[in-house]
């Protein structure tokens, strides 16, 4: 299993409302030198987060203590820029399990998906009302049900429903990525090869 499995997630959220954020920001270049999925969460909006003598930046929320949860809540575009999966390697090393935008880069998009983080895209106006939510009450609780593909905000009862495909779904619901995937379907492929004439 490559990563968690991925059915229903209630959690508290980490607002981040700003728009455009990249890949670059997200994870700076200097940290892709490692290979493997560990120890990237420390360095998770690195150039934000910290001063330049490394020392915390309190005003950056996911540094603020009223803020917590499995959930990141960001601007419009998140994840643009340079394809680089170590991206999500951090989001998920920092403890995230899913993303909420009303828009994703298209292979920051896969990425999250093929590495155990759900990126939910909303409209515009729901992601508003989330971000307003905590900034009414930064303990809100929201609920994401992967199985009927729906986003709730727990206090409002306000809902929205999410996209994914079939083939992502079950494999977030399994833990899989596309290896995995494949050797999950091991029988089967060598039952095909087998019937098969060449």
């Amino acid at each position: 299993m490559a990563y968690e499995k991925f059915n229903v997630l209630n959690s508290s959220a980490i607002p981040l409302n700003i728009d455009n954020i990249d890949t670059d920001q997200i994870i700076p270049a200097r940290f892709l030198k490692a290979t493997e999925r560990k120890g990237f969460g420390e360095n998770l909006f690195k150039d934000w987060r910290y001063n330049s003598d490394n020392t915390l930046i309190d005003s950056f929320p996911l540094n603020n203590k009223i803020y917590e949860g499995k959930i990141l809540i960001a601007g419009k575009n998140f994840g643009c820029g340079s394809s680089r999966e170590h991206a999500v390697w951090a989001i998920y090393d920092y403890g995230f399990r899913a993303v909420v935008s009303s828009f994703f880069a298209d292979i920051f998009k896969n990425n999250c998906l093929n590495i155990g983080v759900l990126p939910i895209q909303v409209s515009e106006g729901f992601l508003s009302d989330i971000f307003c939510q905590i900034d009414s009450n930064p303990k809100s609780n929201f609920k994401v049900d992967l199985e009927i593909q729906e986003f709730k905000i727990l206090e409002t009862g306000k809902s929205e429903r999410f996209n994914i495909s079939s083939y992502k779904k079950s494999n977030m619901s399994n833990g899989f990525d596309d290896i995995d995937y494949l050797i999950n379907k091991k029988q089967e492929i060598s039952k095909f090869a087998d019937n098969s004439q060449y």
